[in-house]
């Protein structure tokens, strides 16, 4: 068929590389240039270990604390829009123990099903994401945080995974390279992490000579029906002719979803990432400094440190104010790494694409034949790529999926 995908991020690419195994033409279509969306800027991360939604129990609560600070881990920017509200009793209404237990066990079928998958691509494509299956601590500095991240370490157990729960000792010993100011930490050493610019381009590199065409630069309008079915996409620069539509365009799945008769439920989460080039001393493990919410990748000589969810709707400003506390907790949690404040201009940020619910959309139009959807992966776009893509290839050839898709459903 001649497939249209909407989205170049990495939710697009792996879509595009499954069709195109299958023999699909296949033509991708993004408004921006495709070198600085979401998948660029991120932790890099493949996290099994992220089997709890983002709408769990208690996160109400704490963000209610942090939302009137814009220097919190969490913020909403204060502002008058229908779709935030609609979005915020949702979330409200989901973030209990009774929900979280439904969606665990969806979420952690596609985590699992993801990381074999990115594996296997990473090695498939001669290690060009430079992924490494080493694990990743979760680090604490308080005893309720310890006893939190225990508990979640108890609760991985029951889905197969290994989790060891560490002293301040056990993780300096396994980072030997640099101090670490904690109480203690969990290991998980079922994740893995990988270089999302290297994934970015590597992905796009492949399936260009698999045959797609990518047409940067091109902003969906709107679409053209015939019957049931989607025929053509309309973009600022010309028509797209089309058999089968997927959109995985990220945080503005809302938007285009609306264009097709979808109501999806959907914020964007603002957040914020450093690299630091050249380091002598640098991370052996990639971590998560929970109490501040700050993520920690090595990435050969570089070091990634990211962090913040700003709810602030399609917003590209940087906020000093965000990034300082960022940098603040990765040089109390690793004193003597001494990272300086970053320019304005170092500064990265992206958009998050979050669901009220914590699951990504995956599935089928209910009001098309051939329209596909795949988005609202949150801050695990890159844990859930490979395992989406598959899944989308299967729902546009209509074959049994992988794994049970009623929980990712659009109507849901």
């Amino acid at each position: 068929m001649q497939i249209t995908i909407i989205g170049a991020g990495i939710i697009g690419l792996t879509s595009a590389y499954y069709l195109i195994k299958e023999g699909h033409e296949v033509t991708i279509i993004e408004k921006n240039e495709g070198t600085d969306n979401c998948s660029f800027g991120n932790a890099g991360y493949i996290s099994p270990s992220h089997f709890i939604p983002l709408a769990s129990p208690g996160i109400v609560a704490q963000g209610l604390k942090w939302m009137l600070s814009s220097s919190s881990p969490f913020y909403i920017k204060p502002r008058l829009d229908t779709s935030l509200v609609r979005w915020g009793l949702k979330f409200y209404t989901k973030a209990n123990e009774n929900t979280v237990a439904q969606n665990a066990p969806h979420l952690n079928n596609i985590l699992q099903l993801s990381r074999n998958l990115m594996i296997d691509l990473d090695l498939e494509l001669n290690h060009g994401f430079q992924l490494e299956t080493k694990g990743c601590l979760m680090l604490y500095k308080t005893e309720k945080t310890g006893h939190h991240e225990a508990e979640l370490a108890h609760e991985a157990l029951k889905y197969g995974m290994e989790a060891t729960v560490l002293s301040q000792a056990e993780v300096q010993a396994m980072e030997s390279e640099v101090k670490v100011d904690v109480l203690g930490g969990v290991y998980f050493p079922i994740d893995c992490h990988l270089h999302p610019v290297r994934m970015m381009e590597t992905m796009k590199a492949k399936i260009l000579e698999m045959g797609a065409t990518i047409l940067y630069g091109h902003e969906v309008k709107d679409f053209e029906f015939e019957n049931k079915k989607a025929s053509q996409v309309i973009t600022d620069k010309g028509v797209v002719k089309t058999e089968h539509i997927v959109v995985a365009v990220g945080s503005w799945l809302e938007i285009i979803s609306r264009k097709l008769g979808i109501d999806l439920l959907l914020q964007p989460g603002k957040g914020y990432s450093i690299t630091y080039g050249k380091r002598t001393n640098n991370l052996s493990f990639p971590s998560i400094l929970v109490d501040d919410r700050v993520a920690m990748t090595p990435l050969g000589s570089e070091l990634r440190v990211g962090g913040t969810m700003e709810l602030c709707g399609i917003n590209h400003e940087i906020n000093m104010n965000r990034v300082k506390p960022i940098v603040q907790a990765a040089n109390s949690y690793y004193p003597d790494i001494n990272l300086e404040m970053p320019t304005f201009k170092k500064v990265w940020s992206g958009l998050r694409p979050c669901s009220p619910d914590g699951l990504p959309y995956i599935g089928n139009s209910p009001h098309h034949e051939n329209v596909t959807v795949a988005g609202g992966h949150a801050m695990i776009g890159i844990s859930l790529a490979a395992g989406t893509g598959l899944l989308v290839k299967q729902l546009v050839q209509q074959e049994k999926t992988e794994i049970p898709l009623h929980a990712f459903r659009l109507e849901r």
